[in-house]
């Protein structure tokens, strides 16, 4: 009877601490409502200058400081027109073109959000 008495008094008590927990809310998400979106991901952009290359459905950059080179990947972008632009700029596949990449590294992939072409190597033409 007396383990009967506990268990149920066991069960009260955590009832009664979850309800006064669900019912108290810290004054950090009253005063400041965008702290209560705690699935937001905060991301560095990253930009980085170097050389754009596309060739057989590949895109790569490689990275002007470091030589590193990344897989690009353009989630806004609409990739049959991003290789006619890449084609009709360089005229050939594999040829660099000098660009400035603006997006997010993922490992070795940059995940372009934004890129400005700044000069296409020539061969002296």
């Amino acid at each position: 009877m007396r383990i009967l008495d506990l268990k149920y008094n066991t069960l009260i008590f955590l009832s009664l601490i979850l309800v006064i927990s669900s019912c108290v809310t810290p004054k950090e998400f009253i005063e400041e409502p965008s702290l209560l979106r705690s699935t937001d991901l905060v991301v560095k952009t990253n930009t980085l200058s170097g050389w754009w290359v596309y060739g057989e459905g590949q895109h790569i950059f490689k990275d002007e400081q470091t030589l590193e080179e990344y897989d690009l990947i353009f989630p806004n972008e609409n990739m049959v027109e991003l290789v006619e632009l890449y084609l009709s700029v360089c005229e050939m596949e594999y040829f660099p073109m000098e660009c400035q990449m603006t997006g997010i590294l993922i490992g070795s992939t940059l995940s372009v959000q934004e890129f400005e072409i700044l000069y296409v190597q020539g061969c002296g033409e």
